[in-house]
């Protein structure tokens, strides 16, 4: 059976962040110097054509006139009569010494002189010995080029229905051309080199901090100090924020590791009670034959324990809840209350249990966790405050709804009101007494304010009693308030 290889096998690594660095480096050198060679290259070329034309154009000013104080008429021949006609019509003749005369007073210019006229209907040209061949005589007035772009022609009309040809040597033009192109050539590579050598150095230099960062984040993860500070966090540049953004984030998992292996340990310790209570009674009820009162007395034990284990899981459920799972329903405040009011008369008929919910207060919620929320507020003032008067009140409240839960007991002092809301934290006082407490209920409902928008306040003194005010804004569909049922 063939073998197929893994689609990542034979995959070039790609380029560092420091070449990739150097690359662009040397690419935006190379369009930057490209683009000025290019411009200047028209700035040269356009000025070079410029002082060209007007050098035609100043020798054309120059020559125009003595090329037409030449013109003269052409003698008639002896005897003929026929022949002077043409000499009163004013044809003119010029020859070339004439042309090679004004040629040479030009200071030797470059520039050659041709003069094309039309006569009896044929058309004469008389120029300069090193004017152009190949240039048609029937050009029109204006600046022209030769087809292989080394000369320049300007065309003037003269009197006598005559043209004046100017041709001025352009192959310096074309050569300049040339050397800056091979200048080009050799500088742009040049130019590329260095600028990719220098990108690399800069590069490497810019990347040293990120280089230290690394080095710092792998040796947080292989020893495990997320509080291990990180070289160069701070408020400077871009990489000195990220450190400082990547301790903050460090230092924030080691707060969560830190609560959650308080966690762990504190469940175990309270799973481990009710079990260990659990198998004792297990193991003493079979270790000799009983009567039937106290075997129902044992399994009645027994009961208890697993209805506290079924809570405490029930509990961790709950708080270990998706925030992404909750739902958004309108959630009736006053029956939740009414229910948990009437569930803690249940448990203890002699608790002096009363709700004060003079409208009915509906909010966008989770019917279950709202109604556990509730619940655990209102059994935690029955248990930790026996023989106290406790209230449950139900309001709307600036668009949101307020369930407070009070009682006139003793309170408690500052230290633990601080800590109340802690997963697994029990006073020391409750801890004497057998509430039937894990110290999940205060924890469990202001996580279920946290996942509502909302939050739990807690208020006490010694002394002054103790309240729980469970705060819920309007989300969703709102907290809505109706008359009383």
């Amino acid at each position: 059976m063939p073998v197929t290889a893994p689609l990542t096998a034979g995959r070039r690594p790609g380029l560092t962040l420091r070449a990739r660095l150097a690359l662009w480096a040397a690419l935006a050198t190379g369009l930057a110097v490209a683009l000025v060679a290019g411009g200047l290259y028209l700035s040269v070329n356009g000025f070079l054509r410029q002082a060209q034309e007007q050098r035609l154009s100043s020798a054309l000013e120059a020559v125009q006139g003595r090329v037409e104080g030449l013109f003269r008429p052409r003698p008639p021949e002896a005897g003929g009569m026929e022949d002077l006609l043409p000499s009163l019509l004013g044809v003119t003749t010029i020859s070339q010494s004439d042309l090679e005369r004004i040629a040479r007073d030009l200071n030797g210019q470059g520039l050659n002189l041709r003069v094309v006229s039309t006569q009896g209907g044929q058309v004469q040209a008389v120029g300069t010995q090193a004017f152009p061949a190949g240039v048609p005589l029937t050009l029109s007035p204006g600046l022209h080029q030769s087809g292989d772009g080394a000369f320049l022609v300007l065309v003037r009309d003269l009197r006598g229905a005559a043209r004046l040809h100017i041709s001025l040597d352009a192959r310096a033009l074309g050569d300049a051309q040339r050397a800056f192109g091979r200048a080009l050539t050799l500088l742009l590579p040049l130019a590329l080199a260095l600028s990719l050598l220098v990108g690399w150095v800069v590069a490497g230099r810019l990347l040293r901090p990120v280089r230290s960062l690394e080095t710092a984040a792998r040796a947080v993860g292989e020893g495990g100090d997320l509080r291990r500070p990180l070289p160069g966090a701070g408020q400077g540049d871009e990489l000195a924020r990220l450190a400082l953004t990547l301790q903050g984030s460090f230092a924030r998992l080691a707060d969560a590791r830190d609560r959650e292996q308080s966690f762990l340990r504190a469940a175990a310790h309270d799973l481990r009670s009710p079990l260990a209570a659990l198998t004792a009674r297990v193991e003493g009820s079979l270790a000799r034959d009983r009567d039937a009162a106290r075997y129902r007395h044992d399994l009645q034990e027994i009961g208890t324990d697993i209805a506290r284990l079924a809570t405490l899981a029930n509990h961790l459920l709950l708080l270990a809840r998706d925030p992404a799972a909750v739902q958004r329903a309108p959630v009736p405040l006053r029956d939740l209350a009414a229910d948990a009011v009437d569930r803690a008369r249940e448990l203890d008929p002699l608790a002096d249990v009363d709700l004060e919910a003079s409208q009915a207060v509906t909010v966008a919620g989770d019917r279950v966790l709202l109604g556990q929320a509730i619940w655990n507020l209102t059994t935690n003032a029955v248990r930790h405050a026996p023989g106290a008067a406790v209230t449950v009140c139900v309001e709307a409240q600036g668009g949101g709804a307020l369930v407070t839960v009070r009682d006139d007991g003793p309170g408690v002092d500052a230290d633990t009101l601080a800590r109340l809301g802690e997963a697994f934290y029990r006073p020391d006082a409750s801890r004497n007494l057998d509430t039937g407490g894990h110290g999940l209920g205060l924890a469990l409902a202001r996580h279920v304010a946290a996942l509502h928008g909302g939050q739990l306040t807690l208020v006490s003194a010694p002394g002054q009693g103790f309240a729980a005010q469970l705060h819920l804004p309007g989300q969703g569909a709102g907290a809505t308030a109706g008359p009383e049922a």
